[in-house]
């Protein structure tokens, strides 16, 4: 498997300007590298699990 991700922090609430014209938003990338960061812990949990069914 490659590099583990590290899980992201979310935002400070300082660091988005709320003005919707981001493109992309600080937020959308935030859950862009959290969807990724899910997808890897889904594989690796199901990874271990076959893992100890052998």
């Amino acid at each position: 498997m490659s590099d583990l991700l590290e899980k992201p922090t979310p935002p400070n609430s300082n660091e988005c300007c709320e003005s919707g014209a981001c493109d992309p938003c600080i937020w959308d990338r935030y859950y862009v590298e959290l969807q990724k960061w899910r997808i890897q812990q889904s594989e690796i949990k199901e990874k271990e699990k076959k893992e100890n069914n052998q």
